[in-house]
């Protein structure tokens, strides 16, 4: 396994202390490749986790993100496309085509149940009825690849190379210590990472959590890429999701550039994004949360911690773009690039959940970033993160399910730079891969009957061409619900009234127009409890 890891030397010697910045080959000189526009594509899925809509460069973001911006501006934007507001049930939905519940997979993992076989909606783990995309794909001859975070089976049996994966090196669970994951903090949950089906165990010295998965990634593609065999790919970062552990010299890059502090960076970012097009004039920026305090009546020293644990989280980032450069190298060199259809996106919007200030355990004096500190940025910058989307993670409000999408494909996509206002699901990835591969989704798949799929194939889009959008798209998570349908949209936080919004006006959901369209309210409701008993939400 040593060839899954660089030294620290050679990591170094290789990163130039910053951020690789690729030319694309040659790529960027030219509208189509060479490639044989009829041949199946390569296809790289990349997952970032717990990222917001408007952290990265090319989505309005301050974060360096230089290859991620090459890919946005030799591919698509996609403005409306979502997840479905947290890890598991995203990755459940992505993996799938269905929505997350009939995948088994509505809330989150769940050893308990994994332990006693309980099925249904909220069972925890991936259910025999779905079918994953390495198990399409390597029935239809693909090899099949995963490097990241796996979080849809915590137990020996729902892993991915028995969920149709031929390899695969990372971690089983969600969120861990970047550096040792043997000091990662989740109750009663022991965080494992695995190499082709076997525990592995990180070195204590020279680990970094993304830079192993991005390694693993790049060898995957340097022992077979230059095959005649197309290959799946699936990388899956956990960066930036806590803690917030980042290497020093990606944190100098960041430290101080935050002192403007929340309610500017909002601004910029709004501003920014409105002049890439990906909000309208119209939708106002959405107020700082009401939980947040005004950055100027934050005393000095929290100013100091705060912009210290943005500039690790920023960190986090940069150092996952630089992973991409890497991927993007290695197929550059094997001559595979123009033929790869490579997909960018999150699973969730920026995370509120540890309060408006984050984790913090300064107790033991010791700064955000290192391997003895577990911190979270908290609220007051998932806020930031979010620009110009209102609430957060988990919730069905555009903060939490709203997510970049990123597409490339130089011998498929038959324009550059677009922004594509396309309104898209996670359930779509699978149908996609499916068309791009030439191979259809499966009623049955090893004896088994298989649920049919919810997603739409976008292929079309990619290529130019006008595709029909869902007629309606439904989320639940925790009591957190919502339905769209056109321009309009249903949504409400658990256990509080449904609020109605007209996305086309008001996408930052500031104008609830429940009072005033009362039967648009209860033609939406009654859909949203359709596929309720759809789903058995």
């Amino acid at each position: 396994m040593s060839s899954l890891l660089l030294s620290r030397r050679d990591f170094l010697k290789i990163s130039g202390m910053g951020s690789i910045s690729l030319s694309f080959g040659g790529c960027g000189g030219q509208l189509f490749s060479n490639a044989k526009e009829n041949s199946r594509p390569n296809i790289i899925l990349i997952m970032a986790d717990d990222m917001g809509y408007s952290d990265i460069g090319c989505y309005g973001g301050e974060v360096e993100t230089p290859n991620l911006n090459r890919l946005a501006d030799r591919g698509l934007r996609f403005s409306q496309f979502y997840n479905a507001a947290r890890c598991c049930p995203t990755r459940a939905a992505l993996m799938t085509g269905l929505y997350p519940h009939r995948a088994g997979v509505g809330r989150m993992v769940n050893h308990g149940n994994e332990n006693k076989g309980v099925k249904g909606p909220y069972q925890g783990y991936l259910n025999d009825e779905c079918v994953t995309i390495a198990e399409v794909l390597r029935q239809a001859g693909y090899r099949t690849l995963m490097s990241g975070k796996w979080h849809v089976g915590e137990n020996k049996g729902h892993w991915p190379t028995d969920r149709g994966f031929d390899r695969y090196f990372g971690l089983i669970s969600g969120g861990a210590n970047y550096f040792d994951i043997t000091k990662s903090k989740a109750k009663g949950v022991v965080r494992q990472m695995v190499a082709d089906g076997k525990p592995y165990t990180p070195p204590k010295e020279g680990f970094y959590l993304t830079e192993a998965f991005t390694e693993n990634a790049v060898n995957f593609i340097d022992e077979y890429g230059k095959e005649e065999q197309p290959f799946f790919m699936y990388v899956a970062y956990t960066a930036p999701h806590w803690p917030l552990h980042a290497l020093p010299e990606d944190i100098v890059k960041y430290r101080g550039k935050y002192m403007k502090g929340w309610d500017i960076l909002r601004q910029e970012r709004y501003e920014r994004m409105k002049k890439m097009g990906l909000v309208k004039d119209e939708w106002e920026l959405s107020p700082r949360d009401k939980a947040a305090k005004a950055w100027a009546d934050v005393d000095k020293a929290r100013k100091d911690l705060m912009d210290h644990k943005m500039a690790v989280y920023a960190a986090q980032i940069d150092r996952m773009d630089h992973g991409i450069g890497r991927i993007i190298e290695k197929l550059t060199e094997v001559g595979k690039l123009d033929n790869t259809l490579i997909l960018f996106l999150s699973d969730n919007g920026g995370c509120a959940e540890t309060g408006i200030w984050g984790f913090d355990n300064r107790k033991n004096g010791l700064p955000p970033g290192g391997v003895d500190s577990y911190m979270s940025y908290g609220l007051s910058w998932a806020n930031a993160s979010n620009t110009p989307y209102r609430l957060y993670k988990k919730n069905a409000h555009e903060g939490g399910i709203a997510t970049p999408l990123i597409a490339h494909w130089p011998a498929g996509i038959r324009s550059r730079g677009r922004i594509v206002n396309h309104v898209g699901h996670v359930i779509d990835v699978m149908p996609t891969l499916c068309q791009a591969a030439k191979t259809k989704y499966p009623d049955e798949f090893n004896g088994r009957k298989i649920k049919s799929v919810d997603g739409k194939s976008f292929l079309d889009v990619l290529k130019g061409k006008k595709n029909a959008p869902h007629d309606t798209i439904c989320w639940e998570h925790y009591g957190n619900k919502a339905v769209r349908q056109g321009k309009w949209k249903l949504v409400s936080v658990n256990k509080s009234k449904w609020e109605l919004y007209d996305l086309d006006k008001d996408r930052t959901e500031l104008n609830n127009l429940s009072e005033k369209y009362p039967d648009k309210v209860v033609e939406l409701i009654d859909i949203y409890k359709a596929w309720a008993i759809h789903c058995n939400v």
